[in-house]
């Protein structure tokens, strides 16, 4: 197989990558704050994670903002930050059209994948996606496989670029809301690597497990756990694995354990009067059991942007709020595309999610207590290398890296 595997470099966005003749997999541990790791490695119950990362590199890196998973994804495949890729959320106010959409659609996306400049390079590539939402942005003029969990059954050759997928993966098509979710996705990369269909791949889990379970919960220890044992075949293969996640987890509840959620729109109407604020919540997808809609990031549109100061200075004030940015501000702190927030960026408190109106949320789909993302508090992750780092990466490593630099770490940082 080693000497089938493509060395050509290839570049994206104006980085190169110089990959080796060994298979490639890159993973997205959707949700996976650190805790996670260190409480399961703690209990001895991930033993492959362990060597690998006595064998190579464990650190923390930034992630994109907001911390959701459709803006980390795209962050990720392009190795560019979201007011150079366009994704500002998995859900966004479109202003030009002035209707509420979902941003899952690769028409969205303003910068070239990675993965289609490896394919067009020579790599076998593959995305494989928990969650069908992601598979076309992810797959976006892409060469190769592309699936997802959920829908692992309808794949087609000429839609997906491969069919059988159970029968290959030796597994049935999961429920979204399940740890076979991710666990499929991981098997699915150890199949097609091991029977030669992809050489460089993308994993995308999902955070079912992180939004029900705390780390030392029982069914999250025995989740990662079983994570542990794919990750090592795909080590017994020889791939280079690197893997990171798009944002971290946290629980959002009071004392009480109730959620504790923070109206923005309400409370905005109730001390400005009615009919002047739009607040728009880009955590909102269709899966509604992992969080209600409700996260620690909203942006808000004025209907009189004269009023934009006044109202920002006030809401910087109110309980529960830590930052409160105008468009231009949130362009060059927040990295965001101009044209696809609001007038305000609106993030919250480590335990407090933002949303917009009660009859918005519907908190009793949610399965277990709240807990969700998309803050700074879920903004660092960790980043783990099977393979030491050369030098040059040991001193990135030691900057400001961030979690959309995992292809470069993985594909350029291990090379002698």
């Amino acid at each position: 197989m080693m000497s089938t595997i493509s060395t050509v470099k290839f570049e994206a966005n104006g980085k190169t990558y110089s990959p080796a003749a060994s298979p490639i997999v890159v993973i997205c541990m959707d949700g996976s704050a650190d805790e996670y790791l260190d409480t399961t490695m703690l209990f001895d119950r991930m033993p492959n994670l362990k060597q690998m990362v006595r064998n190579g590199f464990r650190g923390m890196v930034r992630g994109a903002l907001p911390s959701f998973t459709n803006v980390n994804n795209a962050s990720i495949v392009t190795g560019v930050s979201p007011a150079v890729h366009g994704i500002s959320g998995n859900f966004f106010y479109d202003t030009l059209n002035r209707e509420e959409v979902m941003m899952n659609s690769a028409s969205y996306l303003r910068a070239e994948t990675l993965l289609a400049a490896a394919a067009n390079a020579g790599r076998k590539v593959a995305v494989v996606t928990a969650k069908e939402k992601l598979r076309d942005i992810l797959s976006h003029n892409m060469k190769g496989i592309a699936i997802s969990a959920e829908k692992a059954n309808q794949a087609r050759q000429d839609t997906h670029g491969i069919e059988n997928v159970e029968a290959i993966v030796g597994f049935p098509t999961p429920a979204i809301y399940s740890a076979d979710a991710s666990l499929f996705v991981l098997r699915a990369g150890v199949a097609f690597v091991e029977q030669g269909l992809a050489d460089l791949l993308y994993l995308s889990l999902t955070d079912y497990m992180q939004h029900t379970y705390s780390p030392e919960k029982e069914e999250s220890l025995a989740f990662y756990e079983a994570m542990d044992r794919e990750i090592g075949r795909l080590l017994e293969l020889g791939a280079v694995v690197g893997a990171t996640a798009d944002h971290g987890m946290n629980a959002k509840v009071k004392a009480d354990g109730s959620p504790n959620v923070l109206f923005v729109e309400d409370i905005l109407e109730s001390h400005f009067g009615t009919n002047g604020f739009r607040v728009i919540c880009p955590i909102t997808d269709p899966y509604v059991k992992h969080h209600g809609a409700l996260g620690s990031y909203v942006v808000v549109h004025l209907s009189d942007p004269s009023r934009t100061d006044e109202i920002k200075n006030w809401l910087a004030v109110q309980p529960g709020i830590t930052e409160v940015y105008d468009k231009a501000t949130a362009v060059r702190v927040l990295e965001q595309p101009a044209d696809r927030i609001g007038d305000l960026v609106v993030l919250s408190g480590r335990d407090v999610v933002v949303g917009r109106r009660p009859e918005y949320h519907d908190l009793s789909a949610l399965d277990g207590s709240l807990r969700s993302h998309g803050g700074r508090y879920e903004e660092m992750v960790p980043m783990l290398i099977s393979h030491p780092l050369n030098a040059q990466y040991k001193m990135k490593a030691a900057g400001d890296p961030r979690n959309f630099d995992i292809f470069d770490f993985t594909v350029n940082g291990t090379n002698p």
